[in-house]
């Protein structure tokens, strides 16, 4: 009996020497590049930070683990510790992660000229080259960053070379919207009403389109076409643009739609 109890022992003993050295190798020597995509997998989880930690201090010049340290953070809103591996980040390949920063900027910090700075100096790094931040054409998000600021023009200008660059058929139907939205800011209605069609073309269901064709109408005194448009807009609200982490600078909710309509009434 007093055998077999030792031989468990040495059994057990012999399985924790394994699994430890087994989590001394995953953590500490697996190539950078298996940890990077464990620890990727693993978002926001408490052993992915440590994972891209020991990263950062193994490799101090490898720039993934700083960004995609800093991603949870910035979904989580602190955008303090966020930042401060995303600046990292980039301070280590800026033409690579200049145009993550600027996005968040734009979208989450509503810091437009902060935005405007990393995509000017991600254009600059990258000539010839039609760069996509995120996915996103370069010229729409400084056209919504633009559009932040009130600079209708400017914006206008980057929402025409962003259908440029990808054509009016394969440009972001916001594009057109924004297009209309910066008009009707600067009392253009006509050229307002044919930037909302002009989305409306390319997509039929976008309630944002509508809403500005409703109000474009409005103003221009045609207030049968207002009413359908808005009603129209209220119709299609399911079709809106969102996203579970920001706010649109063109996002408009039910409530928008409602309150307009009722100030039509009285």
């Amino acid at each position: 009996m007093k055998l077999a109890i030792r031989i468990l022992k040495i059994i057990l003993a012999s399985v924790l020497t394994l699994y430890t050295l087994l989590i001394v190798y995953h953590l500490f020597i697996w190539s950078k590049e298996n940890r990077f995509k464990y620890a990727g997998n693993m978002q926001g989880v408490g052993l992915s930070q440590s994972i891209f930690a020991i990263l950062n201090w193994q490799h101090p010049d490898y720039s993934d683990p700083f960004f995609e340290r800093s991603v949870p953070f910035n979904k989580r809103g602190d955008y303090a510790t966020g930042f401060h591996f995303l600046n990292k980040a980039v301070d280590l390949e800026p033409k690579k992660h200049l145009g993550y920063r600027g996005y968040i900027k734009l979208r989450l910090l509503r810091d437009y000229e902060g935005a405007l700075s990393d995509f000017e100096r991600l254009d600059s790094l990258t000539p010839n080259v039609v760069d996509a931040p995120w996915g996103e054409d370069i010229d729409f998000l400084r056209g919504e960053s633009y559009y932040g600021l009130k600079r209708f023009n400017k914006a206008l200008d980057c929402f025409s070379r962003s259908i440029t660059n990808q054509g009016a058929d394969w440009a972001d139907v916001q594009t057109f919207v924004y297009q209309g939205l910066c008009y009707f800011e600067m009392s253009q209605f006509q050229n307002a009403k044919k930037a909302f069609e002009s989305s409306l073309l390319q997509y039929e269901d976008i309630p944002e389109a509508y809403f500005g064709l409703g109000k474009t109408y409005l103003q221009i005194g045609d207030t049968t076409n207002a009413i359908k448009f808005l009603n129209k807009a209220k119709e299609k609200i399911t079709f809106k643009r969102e996203d579970h982490y920001k706010e649109f600078l063109n996002e408009i909710y039910i409530e928008d739609i409602e309150e307009f309509m009722e100030s039509l009434a009285k």
